[in-house]
């Protein structure tokens, strides 16, 4: 059974980022796993997971509440991105790649805030699960 969430762009894109920097991090040098390893698929993963949970949420306040936690690790995710390829862990290519994924998933993020966002300012109260 699919859940409600998984029609969510914003989450279907942070899902694709989250496996992609999973991969990506498979490539760093072994001493960094405790370190920016960890941090950067804790940050990752945290963007699809707190929309999805968001999303479970009755009312519009509280899944309000878990985007902008995802938004946030989101922004993390680019000052990592930008360490890594600082320490030269990644290729440039790579490195791109991951770049143009976070600039991807991140347009939908932001317009599932501002909807949520015009939602409670109408006196919407429930939340209507959106997918898009």
């Amino acid at each position: 059974m699919a859940q409600v969430y998984e029609g969510i762009v914003a989450w279907q894109r942070a899902d694709d980022l989250a496996v992609s920097i999973c991969g990506a991090t498979e490539e760093f040098p072994r001493s960094e796993l405790c370190g920016l390893v960890s941090q950067m698929r804790r940050a990752a993963v945290s963007v699809p997971a707190n929309i999805a949970e968001g999303s479970a949420r009755q009312y519009l306040k509280q899944y309000l509440h878990f985007l902008h936690p995802a938004r946030s690790s989101l922004t993390e995710l680019a000052y990592h991105s930008h360490l890594r390829r600082r320490l030269g862990f990644v290729d440039e290519s790579a490195a791109a790649k991951l770049s143009h994924m976070r600039d991807v998933a991140s347009p939908p993020l932001y317009g599932l805030i501002s909807w949520v966002e015009e939602q409670i300012e109408s006196g919407q109260v429930l939340n209507r699960k959106p997918v898009g």
